[in-house]
């Protein structure tokens, strides 16, 4: 059911709105976290030749020791084709305008288990 003008300009003013305040999360929203279908049809044919490579090493008994090496490339190809299609592309680091948008001061890189014991410290200190 299409919205009717008076709904379309309130969702325009909402989304405006939503850009102004927050770019980023808008650009988010925007992307919707889904990879590019060329990135995706990608994805599938290396998954379609790894499936040929898992089947063909099968079907043509290629053993190194004892064994099935091509199916194992194969099953290799395949699972890196699943990793390449929920990954997607590398996300943009500009803002909804193309601009660069506000940039923070970097972080010194902390460990896992750094960033951990800060979380658990501070639940006790917030109380």
């Amino acid at each position: 059911m299409p919205l009717s003008e008076h709904e379309q300009r309130m969702l325009d003013q909402i989304e405006n709105a939503l850009y102004a305040d927050d770019p980023k999360f808008a650009s988010t929203v925007h992307r919707g976290g889904r990879a590019p279908s060329r990135r995706r049809l990608q994805a599938v044919a290396i998954f379609l030749v790894g499936l040929a490579l898992l089947v063909g090493g099968i079907v043509a008994g290629v053993h190194v020791g004892g064994f099935p090496i091509l199916s194992l490339i194969g099953f290799l190809v395949m699972f890196a084709a699943g990793l390449l299609a929920l990954r997607g592309g590398k996300p943009s680091l500009k803002s909804v305008d193309g601009g660069a948008g506000p940039t923070r001061p970097a972080a010194p890189a902390r460990s896992f288990s750094e960033r951990m014991e800060d979380r658990f410290n501070r639940r006790f200190t917030e109380e």
